[in-house]
C-alpha cells in the first residue's frame, strides 16, 4: 500500500526556467495532443493543467490552443498586447524543444482578412463591416493614429466594439503589430467619419509603407546627455506634500523625440509615511542604488534615454524614453526580482512617440 501511495501521491516538480516548464510539457505532450485532437474535454484536461505551470513561470503568458492541421496541434503563447511581456513569450518559445505533433508559436500572428469573421455580443468585424482612415497632426507627423469605423457602433456597445476591433486586428496585423505601429486607435460609427474611407484590407500595406517612413527617418538616432542640463523641480500637491523632480531639460526639447518612442515607468515604492511622503536616509540610499544600477545598464550610446525622477507620496517614479522595449522589459524584470524583498518594484512600457507624458515638466 506504501508503494502506491507514493506513486500517487509523487508531487512535480517546480517550474523554476524555461527548459523545467518545456521538460514539463513534453511529459504531457501526448495526452495534451490527444485531448485537442478528440475535443476531450478541453477546458479541464488541457486549459487547467497548463495556466498553472506558466503562472509558476512567470505572470503574464496567456495562451491559445487548437489543431493546426490533422496531424499537429498548435500551442499560440501569447502576451495578450502586454508590451513589457512580450520578450518573455519570444523567449519561452525559442526555448521550445522540438515535437513531432506539435507548433509551438510566439504571439498571435496575422492572417489573411478573408479569415477575420469575429463576432463579438452579435457584431460582426470583417473586411465587409470594417473601414479605416487614419488621421494626421502637422505637429507630430509621425504619430499614427487610426480610427476604425463600424456602422453599428455606439456608445451603448462601446466596449463590445472595442473588444471586436482588438480582436480584428490581432487576426489580421498579428499582436506584434498591433502593439507597435499603431500609436493611437479608436473606433467610431462609420457615419461620423471626418476623412475618406479607406477599405481595411489596406491597413496592413498603409503601415508597412508608414513603419518603412519612420524607420529610413530615424534609423541610428542617438542623443548623448552627458553634457545635457538638468532641472531641480519643487513642488506641493493637492494634499500639502512635497513633490520633488529632477528632469533633463535639455532632452525635453529634443527634436527627435520619436526616434525613442517606447516610455519606461518605473515605481519605487518605499514607507515615507512619517516623512511627509519623502525617504528616510536609509531608503533614499537604497533608491540611489537601484536608479544607478537601471541607468548604468540601459545607457544613453544604446538607445535608453533617462529623461529624470519624480519623488512624492512614497513612491519615486524614474522615467527613459527608448528605441525598443525588450532590453527595458529584460533589466526591469531582473531588478525587480533581485530586490523584491527590500523594496516593491512596479514598471511599466507604453508608446508615446512625442512624450506627452512629460508636458507637465515641459510646461513648468
Amino acid at each position: 500500500m506504501s508503494f502506491f501511495k507514493s506513486l500517487f501521491s509523487k508531487k512535480e516538480q517546480p517550474i523554476h526556467s524555461y527548459a523545467d516548464f518545456w521538460n514539463w510539457f513534453q511529459q504531457h505532450e501526448k495526452k495534451f495532443f490527444k485531448v485537442l485532437k478528440n475535443q476531450d474535454d478541453i477546458h479541464t484536461q488541457f486549459f487547467e493543467k497548463l495556466s498553472p505551470k506558466l503562472n509558476e513561470l512567470r505572470e503574464g503568458f496567456w495562451f491559445l490552443a487548437g489543431m493546426y492541421t490533422d496531424t499537429t496541434a498548435e500551442l499560440i503563447l501569447t502576451a495578450d498586447g502586454i508590451t513589457k511581456n512580450i520578450v518573455f513569450v519570444e523567449e519561452l518559445v525559442a526555448a521550445a524543444p522540438k515535437m513531432n505533433n506539435w507548433k509551438i508559436t510566439a504571439l498571435k500572428q496575422p492572417s489573411d482578412v478573408s479569415k477575420l469573421g469575429v463576432n463579438i455580443d452579435g457584431y460582426k468585424f470583417d473586411e465587409t463591416s470594417l473601414q479605416f482612415y487614419a488621421i494626421n497632426h502637422p505637429e507630430m507627423p509621425d504619430e499614427i493614429d487610426i480610427i476604425i469605423t463600424h456602422d453599428a457602433y455606439n456608445e451603448e456597445n462601446r466596449t463590445s466594439m472595442l473588444n471586436g476591433m482588438y480582436i480584428a486586428l490581432d487576426i489580421f496585423l498579428g499582436e506584434l503589430k498591433t502593439v507597435t505601429t499603431i500609436d493611437n486607435l479608436d473606433i467610431i460609427n462609420t457615419k461620423d467619419a471626418t476623412e475618406e474611407l479607406i477599405p481595411f484590407e489596406k491597413l496592413k500595406d498603409f503601415l508597412i509603407w508608414r513603419e518603412k517612413e519612420f524607420i529610413e527617418k530615424y534609423q541610428g538616432t542617438r542623443h548623448n546627455t552627458e553634457n545635457d542640463n538638468y532641472a531641480a523641480m519643487e513642488g506641493t500637491l493637492q494634499n500639502g506634500l512635497p513633490l520633488l523632480a529632477i528632469i533633463n531639460a535639455e532632452l525635453l526639447n529634443w527634436d527627435s523625440k520619436a526616434s525613442h518612442p517606447w516610455i519606461v515607468h518605473v515605481e519605487l515604492n518605499y514607507d515615507g509615511a512619517n516623512n511627509n511622503g519623502l525617504p528616510t536616509d536609509d531608503d533614499y540610499e537604497l533608491l540611489s542604488e537601484i536608479e544607478d544600477n537601471i541607468v548604468a545598464q540601459l545607457k544613453d550610446a544604446d538607445g535608453y534615454l533617462n529623461i529624470g525622477r519624480q519623488t512624492a507620496e512614497s513612491v519615486r517614479e524614474i522615467y527613459f524614453a527608448c528605441i525598443d522595449f525588450r532590453k527595458p522589459s529584460k533589466v526591469l524584470d531582473k531588478i525587480k526580482k533581485t530586490y523584491q524583498d527590500k523594496i516593491k518594484i512596479d514598471f511599466e512600457i507604453y508608446k508615446d512617440k512625442y512624450w506627452q507624458s512629460f508636458r507637465r515638466f515641459m510646461q513648468e
